[in-house]
């Protein structure tokens, strides 16, 4: 959907064609078994590595894809389609609306973004409105149709206004994430996101939001207030620009409505131990050149990257019948996000022996996958402290304070190895890699919640 001058080229034209058209093969998982659906992802996956590049005559390629020497979005489709089955064997329609979601929503977008490419997003000018919106709309709306129809294959029958709302609310945040630049291929990004999304929200009980409305709405003013103070006193205090303030009075007032206050302090207390850990040693971490930027202020990306796992856990904890688990896993994230901080600020800082964490060799403090002992062991307190807070505030039970830190310390230490690999060759950028350790801590810690709860 970039909405470079000179509209879309018959090349371009061909891929989206190649594109949607694949995606009409999702109507098979109406018949399809979970073993079938397999079959169909592997052997398209082959196909695209092995048979199509000569088939097409590498015309599908773009002039990137030449210069790499491999076209990965290829690859990507296929590769999201097989795992989408494999992870919903059995809800084969949430595997179809993220199919649908990444045929015809990405494809759409790509297509209607060149062709109306004004205006374009503030947050990233090579994207336009028109192909966000198209995403939304298109991609959401197959993604509708399909869910209900391979739903109705294997004997289950939604109520097609409650899939509506859940599909839109995630077609609108697969918009959302096609339009940011994170750095991730939108054929990975898009479906799997999607489906995870879409899955959770399926999960929501109508009778327990019913009984929760009036308390949210409640909820929803004080959070508003409270948040828009402390937003203008951490404005003022150049803890956070004018984007985090925007982005923390939205996320802290979302948390509030949720989580209510219990919630909103772990978001509180994470911002607090983050805040005061960059600026410990800041003036001899910027004389090195490894301090945060705008002298540790906050913006609208660290926000949307440290918060997201965590905003969309608690409001899966007030929609449905699995709250402990997911407030567990809800303090795991922001946990993670916190031991990721600390121990990078403070091992920069304090740390005696600094190594790279795919190898153990001496790297200067501050390079992308290092880590100290002193940093690790600051973060682990960090993640400590946001854990037994939810436990002594009742958010959640003590047996839960062990996944948090087992899913803290998985998440960072999976952080520093994606700094190390992917984020120093610019695979992701830094704002997605902390993303995704918020998703992985909060994932170990959900896994360990239901076994220990």
């Amino acid at each position: 959907m970039s909405p470079e001058a000179g509209g879309i080229g018959g090349t371009e034209w061909k891929r989206k064609a190649v594109h949607m058209g694949s995606g009409t093969l999702a109507v098979l998982l109406h018949w399809l078994p979970a073993w079938g659906a397999w079959a169909m992802g592997g052997a398209a996956l082959l196909m695209n590595i092995f048979v199509l590049p000569s088939l097409s005559g590498h015309s599908l390629e773009r002039a990137q894809d030449r210069r790499q020497g491999v076209a990965w979005g290829i690859i990507f489709y296929p590769l999201s389609v097989l795992i989408l089955t494999l992870v919903f064997a059995r809800r084969l329609e949430i595997a179809a609306a993220g199919w649908a979601l990444m045929a015809f929503g990405d494809g759409m977008a790509t297509l209607v973004g060149k062709s109306l490419p004004r205006p374009r997003m503030p947050w990233n000018r090579d994207k336009s409105l028109a192909g966000t919106v198209a995403l939304f709309f298109c991609g959401g709306g197959v993604a509708w149709l399909l869910y209900l129809f391979v739903a109705a294959g294997h004997g289950r029958h939604p109520d097609p206004l409650l899939v509506l709302a859940a599909v839109a609310a995630t077609a609108a945040l697969a918009a959302i994430l096609e339009s940011l630049p994170t750095g991730v291929d939108d054929n990975l990004l898009v479906p799997l996101a999607g489906g995870v999304v879409l899955y959770g929200l399926t999960l929501a009980e109508p009778a327990l939001i019913a009984a929760r409305l009036g308390g949210w709405g409640v909820s929803l003013a004080v959070g508003l207030a409270v948040n828009l103070l402390v937003g203008w006193a951490a404005l003022r205090a150049r803890a956070v620009d004018g984007s985090g303030f925007a982005a923390g009075v939205a996320v802290g007032t979302f948390i509030f409505t949720f989580g209510g206050w219990r919630g909103y302090l772990m978001l509180a207390a994470f911002f607090l131990i983050g805040s005061v850990a960059t600026r410990v040693g800041y003036g001899a971490k910027a004389a090195a050149g490894i301090a945060q930027e705008k002298g540790g202020s906050r913006g609208a990306k660290n926000a949307v990257a440290n918060c997201s796992t965590g905003l969309f856990l608690v409001l899966l904890a007030a929609i449905t019948p699995h709250g402990t688990w997911l407030a567990v896993a809800f303090v795991a994230a922001f946990a993670t996000a916190a031991f990721d901080t600390v121990s990078s600020e403070i091992g920069q800082v304090y740390g005696r022996r600094t190594v790279l964490i795919t190898s153990l060799r001496p790297v200067p403090p501050g390079t992308d996958g290092a880590i100290s002992l002193e940093g690790t062991v600051a973060g682990l307190a960090a993640a400590l402290l946001l854990g037994g807070l939810g436990v002594v505030t009742g958010f959640i039970p003590l047996a839960g304070l062990g996944p948090v830190a087992a899913g803290a310390f998985v998440g960072a230490m999976g952080e520093s190895y994606l700094g190390a690999g992917l984020a120093r060759i610019k695979l992701l950028d830094n704002e997605m890699v902390n993303f995704l350790n918020t998703v992985a801590g909060a994932g170990v810690a959900l896994a360990l919640a239901a076994v220990v709860l």
